[in-house]
């Protein structure tokens, strides 16, 4: 093998490893995103056709197993199906590079990649059943809030964009060095103002006296909701009664303490209260009655095992302000059918207070509503759980511009402010807690929010573009 040849391999190899450290999961590492597309971009460049689809193919199929396997997430028929065309997905920017790039402009190879990432990713989201938990760039820069706030212009496609071109520019350097200073000046400039808007919106953001509401996020013991969901599902008889109901007191009890202790809102974590259809009805009118006895707002969270995962909130005057199902059930992982219903808002003394249910808030455009506030009862395991807490959810926040609450049963439960700043942050992992957190109600939409995914369709009809004009033949005499 050449020195060519064995450097061409490398390129791969590096590309493919820091990939495994830039899939969205808790070990990522945000530069890891940045360069491995820079070192895909360079081998499939310096390789045939068929070798660079075939090695990119195999370095997006790595990454996404790593994602499943370090999660903990089962690879079943459906899994592995889902792992599959996630991997071919993420694959075709720089095929498409490969194949079309060399026939475009300077300008097109250049912004080929960054729109064809923005179209996968928008595209993989729409249409796959796991949203954008798989292959979103936005993910792997959880931690770096100045640059997240674009996302509340453009969503969250802006990032995988700049890291495309990203790689573009620099492998355009590594061709033709005495452009390097041309055209990184043009990126690093439009990084650098992304950065600085960014610092600014957060530094800019109000400091004084704003409203606030008192928020407490309920998790039951981890062990009874566990065998309580067994007995539910072996329909056990008294053994179950007695499970569900040690489950529900708990819940009743901690209820009633935060709303003692100032809670005007009380959030269970996802399914918190197991019941069955026959005991729904007297279930919901014993916490309508506490929310009545209390006067406070509770938005309970309530499963019967592999047909129901909803919750039901309950006002002041112990009335029912909303019933919503889950839309979005884990695909391979969750018994539950898919639902269609509306993201309920409910209009409350301290602002517009809405309601997902954990993997729902994995599809931005679900998430896309009116609100001030954003409830979302979850639950995790314990490999997800920073990674869809921390730098997956806090995205909606960003982008929508209304603080969020995330309850999380056996995972981390945390709050962010309408900047995806967190205001807490708590291991609920094994007993009962009640976390109490003082949540910033700001009012005011994002450009995101208002206009919604049209940087995403700017990006797409910017593909179409490119593609058509990559396809054409080119006239060998005006190309001499």
């Amino acid at each position: 093998m050449t020195g060519e040849g064995r450097t061409r391999w490398m390129w791969l190899a590096g590309g493919a490893g820091l990939s495994v450290f830039a899939c969205g999961g808790g070990w990522d590492i945000a530069l890891a995103a940045w360069v491995a597309p820079v070192l895909l971009l360079r081998f499939s460049r310096t390789s045939g056709v068929a070798v660079a689809i075939t090695g990119l193919l195999a370095a997006s199929l790595v990454q996404n197993l790593a994602y499943f396997l370090l999660n903990a997430i089962p690879l079943n028929p459906l899994t592995a199906t889902l792992c599959g065309a996630v991997s071919i997905a993420f694959a075709l920017p720089v095929i498409l590079d490969r194949t079309l790039g060399a026939r475009l402009s300077t300008m097109g190879r250049l912004f080929l990649l960054p729109v064809a990432m923005v179209a996968v990713e928008y595209g993989a989201g729409s249409v796959l059943p796991v949203g954008t938990a798989l292959g979103m760039r936005a993910i792997t820069q959880g931690e770096n809030l100045a640059l997240l706030q674009v996302t509340a212009i453009t969503g969250p496609y802006a990032i995988a964009f700049l890291i495309g071109w990203a790689a573009t520019v620099a492998n355009r350097a590594i061709e033709t060095p005495r452009t390097a200073v041309r055209y990184g000046a043009v990126f690093g400039g439009t990084l650098a103002l992304v950065l600085a808007a960014g610092q600014a919106r957060l530094a800019l953001a109000p400091v004084g006296p704003v409203q606030t509401a008192t928020v407490a996020a309920v998790i039951p013991n981890k062990a009874a909701r566990l065998a309580s969901d067994d007995l539910l599902s072996a329909d056990a008889g008294r053994p179950k009664q007695a499970a569900q109901a040690v489950v529900v007191r708990q819940l009743l009890d901690d209820t009633r303490r935060a709303a003692r202790a100032g809670a005007q809102l009380i959030a269970w974590s996802e399914t918190a209260a197991p019941t069955t259809a026959a005991d729904k009805p007297a279930l919901l009118a014993q916490i309508a009655r506490v929310a009545r006895d209390e006067r406070v707002y509770v938005n309970a969270a309530v499963g019967i095992a592999r047909q129901r995962n909803e919750t039901f909130l309950f006002g002041p005057d112990g009335a029912l302000a909303w019933h919503y199902r889950k839309n979005h059930p884990v695909p391979g992982m969750e018994p539950v059918a898919p639902f269609a219903n509306a993201v309920p808002v409910v209009q409350t003394p301290f602002g517009r207070v809405s309601n997902l249910i954990c993997f729902d808030g994995d599809f931005p455009a679900l998430a896309r509503v009116d609100a001030d506030l954003m409830l979302e009862p979850s639950w995790d395991w314990p490999e997800v759980t920073y990674a869809h807490t921390m730098r997956m959810i806090r995205l909606r926040a960003i982008e929508n511009g209304y603080a969020l609450v995330r309850p999380t049963f056996d995972g981390v439960t945390a709050a962010f402010d309408r900047y995806g700043r967190a205001l807490a942050m708590q291991a609920t992992m094994g007993a009962a807690q009640v976390v109490m957190v003082a949540v910033p109600i700001e009012r005011g939409r994002t450009i995101y929010n208002r206009i919604g995914d049209v940087f995403a369709f700017a990006c797409i009809l910017a593909l179409g573009a490119l593609a058509c004009h990559g396809a054409i033949p080119r006239n060998p005499r005006r190309s001499a």
